[in-house]
């Protein structure tokens, strides 16, 4: 399992928000860029990076910051998610050196899209699913959906989606945990890989989700945690390597 490092961008800044709410954020860098320095110094074998103000708008916001890690590191799988609707959107990141773009509030909205996506971009596409007591949420989270989050990941299986973030709102910047119940019942009942994000808080979440033997979890981000100091990523991301079930 991989441990991935969380670069969220708000107004140029590195942040990070509890439960998504813009209005509660925090502050951790005013250079993202050398805050991936420091996580891909320290080990890390991915990146996970948000565009806030995107997610909100709709369109990319953050894009430069973004570039301009992707250029920075060209060997290392960094995947962008936020405000992500268009073909030609996708395409200026993988342009950019991007590995992966992260369709959310889209890929609800409009499932036909990742398909579509996915036969335009092939391996580069992840699906965000987002939600709250199961249900999918929408708009930088700001709308919950009458869809079940099982559900829709079973639609895309046929489409070629890369793998699935799975992020538990109620968890999110909390640093209580994440939810792990559902995160391996989620793994368990659908093929393509998941990846766990929402309220890791220290070694022990990640512990935790190993404990729960579903070869589908292939990944755990982390954000608060590794920035607050309660993670420390290259010791988590040597206890997945080492960790025998």
């Amino acid at each position: 399992m991989l441990i991935i490092p969380a670069i969220d961008l708000k107004d140029g800044a590195c942040v990070r928000l509890r439960q998504g709410r813009m209005e509660d954020s925090t502050v951790f860098s005013d250079d993202p860029v050398s805050m991936a320095a420091k996580w891909v110094e320290g080990g890390c074998r991915r990146l996970h990076l948000v565009d806030l103000n995107g997610a909100f708008e709709g369109m990319p916001v953050n894009g430069e910051v973004v570039t301009a890690i992707a250029r920075r590191y060209p060997q290392l799988p960094i995947q962008i998610g936020g405000g992500i609707r268009s073909l030609e959107t996708i395409e200026h990141y993988v342009k950019a050196g991007v590995s992966y773009v992260i369709l959310g509030t889209k890929a609800v909205k409009n499932p036909e899209f990742v398909a579509e996506a996915c036969r335009a971009f092939p391996g580069k596409i992840i699906v965000g699913m987002d939600a709250k007591d199961g249900f999918v949420a929408t708009d930088g989270w700001a709308e919950v959906s009458t869809i079940q989050v099982i559900d829709l990941a079973k639609r895309f299986e046929a489409d070629g989606v890369s793998a699935i973030v799975y992020t538990d709102i109620a968890k999110d910047g909390m640093m209580q945990g994440c939810n792990v119940s559902y995160t391996a019942a989620l793994a368990a009942a659908t093929s393509i890989p998941v990846i766990a994000s929402g309220g890791i808080h220290n070694l022990g979440d990640i512990k935790a989700l190993m404990d729960a033997k579903a070869p589908g979890i292939v990944g755990a981000i982390t954000g608060r945690a590794i920035y607050e100091g309660t993670l420390d990523v290259a010791e988590a991301q040597a206890f997945c390597d080492a960790y025998k079930a």
